[in-house]
């Protein structure tokens, strides 16, 4: 039975490995997160502290 050489399973290892990367990062950049879409959107309200030193 014939064997594969280690150069052979080094670049199946690293063809798949890019496949896998490609494909993460593909989809980590595709995702657009929905955004609510609201009329009535109440705004942060940030309490300004003017400190009396």
């Amino acid at each position: 039975m014939p064997q594969m050489a280690p150069i052979s399973w080094l670049s199946l290892f690293l063809l798949f490995s890019m496949i896998f990367i490609m494909f993460n990062v593909m989809n980590y950049f595709i995702y657009l997160p929905s955004t609510p879409k609201s009329k009535n959107m109440k705004k942060i309200s940030t309490n300004s502290m003017n400190w009396k030193w």
